[in-house]
């Protein structure tokens, strides 16, 4: 213990979490499962850190520098139907849809966190075409009826997918003389006839890649992902898109994981920084300092912004836009919620541009109020924020825009010889792909193990588990 200081809390532990983000409390959940002694700081006062809800003043001061908002803001937003009121706002910072059959859905199973949550079908998924918003369809009469693809291309694209579908890594009969290992995404496309416009749809509105570097990756990759998304779509019966949310926004996830650490023994400790992370002289950190506490530990897990400069590296900008209309968003239907994806091709951009819809049904927003976010990565604009426009043009008159431009980074090492497990930072997709493989990564380097993934997937519900 340095000189002068004093024990933080019990002072000793088996995993200090820096950091209450979606990665970092669902680390302490799984961690604090395993039986180990677990505690969690955050600099901030709120669950979430950087992926948190917040109402309509915390969201306010955030984006206007501490600044509180005044009566006329309320009313602004409220309109008719009066002024607005904190209580019917829950706005996520980094918004994201959760994939029905994919890896948060099961590591949410896996953990019993469902107990603390309760989840909604996302009303819509949709893709841009040559300026069009168009359906991504879920039926056989909604691919008759779609105009992504022509007679001739809807065969080819039912070819594909009949492949796809047939397709089991471990039965040789179901590759057709493919070996997709070998043969790269553009391949696979081109033996089926696939046109520019289909292969796009496929590669960005099913198998969510975010630009295009994956059409010279193993094909098998792109069947994997489309398999997740045909996997998510058709689980659940009747689902009108592949995607969930939890209702009252994402910050319940956070704040479920952290009520399972704390039930397994977890401490969390919120308005409290971390002034440095101590390390012998072999470079192995063994705890860290906020103001005069000290609490030691052997494993140290958190979001970049916790650990020295060094121990990290840039990986790009995102750029946000949270939108607040008093409409529904034009060319969706009936949705109140969706997702619109618009591949970079289509709006002269190498990354996609991403755009979420929310609205009351999802307890985000109060009625008559519809809650649209805007997300892309930066590609080196002049105006970073002019990069969402192309999202910013679907969404009509705007009552009020809060915009960000985000720095993320990675982590430098893997962290076994330091003990330092840093995550990555949240970036431009609307969707928890990533930020669930790199939570399985972490744990699988952090516990040498590989989290249990077999369970299968349903609608989860409160009290289920």
């Amino acid at each position: 213990m340095p000189e002068g200081c004093v024990p933080m809390a019990d002072g000793e532990y088996e995993v200090v979490v820096m950091g209450t983000g979606f990665t970092e409390c669902l680390l302490s959940g799984l961690l604090a499962i395993m039986g180990m002694k677990v505690l969690v700081v955050d600099r901030n006062g709120y669950y979430g850190g950087e992926a948190a809800s917040l109402n309509l003043t915390d969201l306010y001061k955030k984006f206007m520098n501490g600044e509180s908002p005044q009566a006329d803001f309320f009313a602004h937003i409220g309109g008719a139907s009066g002024p607005a009121a904190d209580r019917d706002f829950n706005v996520d910072l980094v918004p994201k849809f959760i994939m029905a059959h994919g890896n948060l859905v099961k590591i949410l199973l896996h953990t019993k966190a469902t107990r603390y949550l309760d989840f909604k079908a996302v009303e819509g998924s949709y893709v841009v075409k040559k300026g069009t918003v168009c359906k991504i369809p879920v039926t056989g009469t909604e691919v008759l009826a779609s105009g992504l693809m022509t007679l001739f291309e809807k065969r080819r694209f039912r070819n594909f997918l009949l492949y796809m579908a047939d397709y089991d890594e471990s039965e040789p009969a179901t590759h057709k003389g493919r070996d997709l290992k070998t043969m790269t995404a553009a391949q696979l496309y081109a033996a089926f006839g696939l046109d520019k416009y289909t292969q796009e749809f496929i590669g960005h509105a099913m198998a969510l890649y975010m630009n295009d570097e994956y059409m010279n990756q193993p094909a098998i990759h792109l069947i994997n992902a489309v398999q997740l998304y045909a996997n998510s779509l058709t689980h659940y019966e009747n689902a009108p898109s592949p995607y969930l949310y939890p209702v009252y926004g994402l910050g319940g996830l956070p704040e479920s994981f952290s009520r399972l650490a704390a039930i397994n023994g977890g401490i969390f400790m919120l308005n409290r920084t971390v002034d440095e992370i101590l390390f012998d002289a072999d470079g192995k950190a063994w705890g860290i300092r906020g103001g005069n506490e000290v609490a030691k530990a052997s494993i140290f897990v958190g979001d970049p912004s916790y650990f020295p400069s060094e121990m990290v590296q840039a990986t790009g900008q995102v750029v946000r836009s949270i939108c607040f209309l008093d409409h529904p968003v034009p060319n969706v239907g009936d949705c109140g919620s969706a997702q619109i994806i618009i591949p970079g091709s289509q709006c002269g951009r190498t990354n996609d541009v991403y755009v979420s819809i929310m609205d009351k049904q999802l307890e985000v927003v109060p009625p008559n109020i519809t809650l649209a976010m805007v997300s892309t990565k930066v590609e080196g604009h002049q105006n970073p924020v002019a990069e969402v426009d192309a999202g910013i043009e679907l969404l009509g008159p705007i009552l009020h825009r809060f915009d960000s431009v985000s720095d993320t980074f990675g982590p430098v090492g893997d962290g076994l010889d330091n003990k330092c497990f840093i995550s990555k930072s949240y970036d431009e997709s609307s969707h928890f792909k990533t930020a669930a493989d790199d939570v399985l990564d972490l744990y699988f380097r952090i516990t040498g193990q590989e989290l249990d993934m077999s369970i299968d997937p349903h609608v989860p519900q409160p009290g289920d588990y």
